[in-house]
């Protein structure tokens, strides 16, 4: 069973994305601003670091630095307990010949590589592409030719990947490859249209089923995987942007950008899942 969403944080982040669950707390990236935000639902307490570059996604390496999307490539970054700076180590800079992109969406692959999307910051081109940072440090190019990469999303169980183009208000589905080093067979899993909204950030669950937050859609979708509409979770803002799964319940992030009005708008929302 779904609960109703709380609002656990007015941010008022411009452009909320990418959460990471860490067990204890949830991570995420105010790509916009930029900045990095750390929330303890035990505690309350709430933790900021200004970025000193647009952060698009991350995870949460085992020695407690970051492996980061960033404007420029990828990097790791070192960041203190109670917020503040934050250490830069580059890793590499795969579009350094495509200064109007940057990086957005990204997600850990079951093999342990880092899947990331490029976007054009103006979002005028099709000038987006997927990557893939092995763990020696290597970044290549999986596919381009997107607007607004968003995802992915991996099921590992049926050997699967998603990936979105939120400006095609499209969500693909492919054959993932020896489980993350590439994938195959790529195919429109759902297509949106007029009134829909623009799927956003998405995740898997435990039973392989899809969830989709929608940017201008007041929502948060979840799918099977054959592509049925299983539950609809109606949000108090217009412009959910990413999910993740914590352990009773799912953070959801959100934008503030062109919202300057609505009230909650670039909060980070907990919406609790309750067994039967």
């Amino acid at each position: 069973m779904i609960g109703e969403p709380e609002c656990v944080w007015d941010a008022r982040a411009i452009l909320g994305e990418g959460p990471v669950w860490d067990g204890r707390a949830v991570w995420w990236t105010d790509i916009k601003a930029p900045a990095l935000h750390r929330f303890e639902p035990v505690t309350g307490r709430q933790t900021s670091w200004a970025a000193p570059e647009a952060v698009g996604s991350f995870l949460i390496e085992p020695d407690g630095r970051l492996l980061a999307a960033m404007k420029s490539g990828f990097a790791r970054l070192r960041v203190a307990p109670d917020g503040g700076a934050i250490e830069v180590e580059p890793i590499c800079q795969p579009e350094a010949d495509t200064p109007g992109n940057r990086f957005n969406d990204g997600k850990r692959a079951p093999d342990g590589s880092f899947w990331a999307g490029t976007m054009d910051d103006a979002e005028s081109r099709a000038s987006g592409a997927w990557w893939r940072l092995d763990p020696a440090g290597t970044a290549r190019c999986l596919e381009t030719g997107y607007r607004v990469t968003n995802g992915p999303a991996f099921d590992a169980a049926r050997g699967r990947v998603y990936l979105t183009d939120s400006a095609r208000q499209t969500v693909y589905v492919a054959d993932l490859a020896d489980g993350g080093a590439g994938f195959s067979g790529k195919r429109v899993f759902a297509q949106f249209g007029e009134g829909d909204g623009y799927p956003d950030g998405m995740e898997t669950d435990a039973d392989g089923c899809l969830w989709i937050a929608f940017w201008d859609g007041w929502r948060i979708d979840q799918y099977s995987a054959d592509g049925a509409l299983l539950a609809r979770i109606p949000m108090p803002v217009a412009r959910p942007t990413s999910l993740a799964f914590a352990q009773d319940a799912i953070y959801a992030t959100s934008a503030s950008i062109g919202l300057e009005g609505q009230t909650l708008a670039g909060g980070l929302f907990r919406i609790p899942l309750q067994a039967g």
